[in-house]
């Protein structure tokens, strides 16, 4: 048998303890998903996971960050030369199952119980999320040269349609009875959206950079 290396040791033991925490958050909560619930779930020692991620919020940040790694890579294969509406029904079914998944859910309590009043997650959600909901929105639609406020206003309904189905679906005990219209109803939504004459002048969206909100 081949000797594993220290990184893919150290690889091994950070993917553990992230789905220890993603697993807990899913199955008793985020106020329950206690140092001991972690340790105990990924077997391993405090002293460990202190080790790769510093302290509790460390492994908060990190669940935050390989849950939006998980939905870029969800998407690494759609390509951009494919016709517009092949690549929005991609988006919104390999989107879906991201916000669908135990990582979505996961991240999403973090962030609301995390900050109770709001500002700190809605900091958090622009700052290190947007960014990179930005990156992959542009990549597959900055062809569509729709004017900066539009596709911002785009992306916060995509991503309002998509959390609230999410949050039903939790709510119907995971039954999701409408979700193959509303998701149909989305896909169209934004075919339509995207292909939408635009005045002469009007300025586009082309950066890979986030705008708008993500720099505010």
């Amino acid at each position: 048998m081949k000797r594993r290396s220290q990184a893919e040791r150290t690889a091994e033991t950070r993917a553990r303890i992230l789905a220890a925490v993603v697993e807990s958050i899913a199955e008793v909560g985020f106020p329950r998903t206690t140092a001991n619930e972690i340790v105990r779930r990924a077997g391993v020692t405090w002293g460990a996971v202190q080790h790769h991620f510093g302290d509790k919020d460390g492994i908060l940040m990190a669940v935050l960050e390989d849950s939006f790694e998980r939905f870029a890579a969800r998407l690494a294969d759609v390509r951009e030369e494919a016709p517009l509406e092949k690549r929005v029904c991609a988006f919104v079914d390999r989107a879906w199952e991201h916000f669908a998944s135990d990582h979505y859910r996961s991240m999403f309590e973090i962030l609301l119980q995390s900050a109770p009043d709001g500002r700190e997650a809605e900091g958090i959600w622009q700052r290190r999320m947007f960014r990179g909901w930005n990156r992959v929105w542009d990549g597959l639609f900055g062809d569509a040269g729709l004017p900066r406020r539009r596709s911002l206003t785009l992306q916060h309904y995509t991503i309002a349609v998509l959390s609230g189905l999410a949050s039903l679906r939790i709510l119907e005990g995971g039954i999701g009875r409408l979700q193959e219209a509303e998701l149909g109803l989305l896909k169209a939504t934004l075919v339509r959206e995207l292909t939408r004459s635009v005045a002469p002048g009007t300025p586009r969206v082309r950066s890979s950079r986030a705008v708008g909100l993500a720099d505010s």
